[in-house]
């Protein structure tokens, strides 16, 4: 039994040895490397960013803001590492991304990596989300991502080299109450993701999936919300706030590019997160049912009031959890990442 045990271990241990071995020889290093961000202009993609930029990456970031994209670009260029792209640019337009490409190529004449992160949050019960609502939800998570990958494979096809990164979400494969056109939308995007993945690897690039747990970013103030407003922000936001069940965006972002690096298949974040995808997987019934039951304890409808849009900063000032000593930490994260 000893010698069995032993044995085992050994084995056990020999197999981590080669899978680190097979990792290994997928590591690259982002110095000189052409990095295209979506939604880079502030939140994670603009502290993914920063780390790129630090590590002598050419970043270029895509967002629809322009002021927001002024603020990234000389907040990374202050930095004195690496060099700086930003083109406004909406994603949901295959034409715009066409032409934010073609603007990439005219000056870098590659892209090496591809990160995939522009995102849009409605927050409200199903009763006040309307088709608009998925419409805008799928346009950013699904065919934003899908307009990218189309203009940017066949460059690396090309060179037989790239990297792709998904940023989806927990809330992709475990269906979240309130979060309908967000949960579907990413939902979307995993499947999108993950069908890639093995048709592209023959070519070099390699794709990964990230299913982000809940983060500290600042994105509260920046989504969108229904049904009793303050009531959906205040939940939002302080559930996005909690220490040890929320990760700083800087130690997510860290991990996210860790996984590029290496050419990582998928990469989920936080234990809770991991914690959640293993049940559903080994017990959708239960995880449907707790999910029921959370949903009782969330707002209920607002009447012909909640089916208008208000934007999480319309709320802050009306809600008397926010700010307050407990969403301290994403009103920092807000600041730092350019999200006000």
């Amino acid at each position: 039994m000893r010698k069995f045990t032993l044995g085992l271990v050994a084995g056990f241990g020999a197999a981590v040895v080669a899978a680190r071995l097979v990792r290994a020889r997928f590591a690259i290093s982002f110095e000189g490397r052409v990095v295209v961000i979506t939604g880079g202009s502030r939140g994670l993609g603009l502290v993914m960013a920063r780390r790129l930029v630090d590590e002598g990456a050419r970043v270029v970031l895509l967002a629809r803001d322009v002021e927001e994209l002024g603020r990234a670009r000389d907040e990374l260029l202050a930095r004195g590492t690496g060099d700086v792209m930003t083109i406004r640019c909406d994603v949901r337009r295959r034409a715009e991304v066409r032409a934010a490409i073609d603007t990439v190529l005219d000056r870098w004449r590659t892209v090496d990596i591809l990160i995939n992160n522009a995102g849009v949050i409605q927050v409200g019960p199903l009763e006040h989300m309307e088709h608009e609502d998925f419409e805008n939800a799928m346009a950013t998570h699904f065919w934003g991502p899908l307009h990218l990958m189309l203009e940017i494979t066949p460059i690396m096809r090309h060179r037989r080299f790239g990297r792709i990164v998904n940023i989806s979400s927990i809330g992709g494969r475990i269906a979240v109450p309130h979060l309908a056109p967000y949960s579907a939308s990413k939902f979307a995007l995993t499947g999108l993701s993950d069908a890639v993945r093995a048709e592209l690897d023959p070519y070099g690039i390699r794709v990964t999936t990230v299913a982000p747990g809940l983060m500290r970013t600042g994105s509260p103030v920046n989504a969108q919300f229904k049904g009793q407003h303050e009531a959906e922000y205040a939940w939002f936001k302080v559930s996005s706030s909690i220490p040890g069940l929320t990760i700083a965006a800087d130690r997510a972002a860290t991990k996210i590019l860790e996984a590029c690096r290496y050419g990582d298949p998928a990469l989920t974040i936080t234990p809770q997160a991991k914690l959640a995808a293993a049940a559903n997987a080994v017990a959708p019934a239960a995880v449907a049912r707790a999910m029921m039951l959370v949903t009782r304890a969330l707002p209920q409808e607002n009447g012909t009031a909640g089916n208008a849009t208000r934007w999480g900063l319309q709320n802050e000032a009306k809600s008397r959890w926010t700010p307050s000593v407990v969403t301290r930490l994403t009103d920092s994260a807000a600041l730092a990442n350019n999200e006000i």
